[in-house]
């Protein structure tokens, strides 16, 4: 299939569609001198776009208030996808990110952990599928395995005692030898911290080639992407917790223990 990657940087996102079979043609980025703002694609010549603006706004270790600079670039993707009219689009980004919304578009969030891609770093990322099929994406989690090491950062190439720059790109599922020629090392440590891991990269590809349509299940509401069946509404009691604290933060409910969903017959334990 032939997409649009948006907001590519040196782009680990298209790099794991890639991967997996897609043919991936990128748009401007500022880091190479382009504006996404005057950017238009030709309709229907696109089946997926995908892209993850920028998140600075919407990271919870920001240290400044909002620029509005993050919203802008949401309405911006959402703008393209509107012109380019693919048949599903993936926006990546942090999960604390507001929702998107597409004319046309049934949109599902899924959070996925680097850990449940076989990497060794703690990195949480968020992912908003949407799909004029109505079709949803089915996420086939690995278990974590050892100790997890720090979260990738893309301010890591100014600390003191960083991770080596081999360390840095095997973490991000980059070989030990990958090289940025032109960048400076700093530079090149932004670069890569900004990506997606590509390893999770290749992991939303393969789900989104295997998307389908809901029927005979549903999609777990804390936005895992597992399917669950019959009267459940969660997958795992570590999806209950995770959709218990949404509610709390979101102030649906008052924060305390976790609700017990019913289960498929009485007396069943989740």
């Amino acid at each position: 299939m032939l997409i649009l990657s948006l907001f590519p940087g040196i782009d680990l996102l298209g790099r794991g569609f890639e991967a997996e079979g897609f043919c991936v043609v990128r748009g401007p980025d500022t880091l190479w001198g382009g504006d996404i703002r005057s950017f238009h694609p030709p309709a229907g010549h696109f089946d997926g776009v995908i892209g993850g603006p920028p998140c600075q706004d919407f990271s919870k270790s920001r240290r400044t208030e909002p620029t509005g600079y993050g919203l802008e670039m949401l309405s911006e993707f959402t703008r393209v996808v509107t012109e380019a009219h693919p048949t599903w689009f993936v926006m990546e980004n942090v999960p604390t990110v507001p929702n998107i919304q597409v004319d046309g578009y049934k949109v599902q969030r899924v959070d996925l952990d680097a850990r449940e891609c076989d990497l060794a770093q703690s990195r949480l990322r968020h992912f908003q599928y949407g799909d004029l099929r109505g079709y949803v994406i089915i996420i086939e989690r690995n278990a974590a395995r050892g100790e997890a090491r720090p979260c990738c950062m893309a301010s890591e190439g100014k600390r003191h005692g960083r991770r080596t720059w081999a360390d840095f790109c095997e973490l991000q599922g980059l070989p030990r030898d990958f090289d940025l020629p032109g960048m400076t090392r700093e530079g090149a440590y932004r670069a890569i911290g900004n990506g997606v891991p590509v390893p999770m990269a290749r992991m939303i590809a393969r789900a989104v080639t295997t998307a389908r349509a809901p029927v005979g299940f549903r999609v777990c509401e804390c936005g895992c992407g597992r399917p669950v069946g019959g009267r459940r509404v969660t997958a795992t009691v570590a999806c209950r917790k995770r959709l218990q604290r949404q509610r709390d933060a979101a102030g649906v409910t008052v924060p305390g223990a976790v609700t017990l969903f019913e289960c498929e017959s009485p007396g069943e334990s989740l």
